[in-house]
């Protein structure tokens, strides 16, 4: 499977749009002596990256996943993403509770995928 393949480029965009999102969301949360508009407009030039990797993911990946599996898609790498911006980036712990969470969200996750 090469990074072009129809199933794998839509993952990869995905991947890197929520990379963007999570900054564009929360990477302001260590600049807070900058004034809000100013986070606001630096956050949607992040947020149109973010777009522009979206976007055509949602295109090209609806030629091999329906909608429910790319939106199922795009939460579990959200919360992967999130999870790695939170304790890495804004040190904030990854709890027990945090995690069985995240675990149920992946059983859900399993479901959508999940052919009987």
């Amino acid at each position: 499977m090469t990074f072009t393949s129809p199933h794998l480029l839509p993952i990869l965009l995905l991947l890197g749009s929520n990379v963007f999102m999570t900054i564009a969301w929360y990477g302001h949360l260590k600049f807070k002596e900058q004034p809000l508009l100013v986070v606001i407009f630096v956050a949607w030039g992040i947020a149109f990256v973010e777009y522009c990797m979206a976007v055509p993911a949602n295109r090209w990946g609806s030629a091999v996943y329906t909608t429910a599996q790319l939106k199922t898609i795009q939460e579990v790498i959200t919360l992967v993403v999130f999870a790695g911006f939170s304790v890495f980036y804004l040190n904030e712990p990854f709890t027990w509770n945090y995690a069985l969470g995240f675990a149920f969200i992946a059983l859900g996750a399993f479901f959508i995928f999940r052919t009987w």
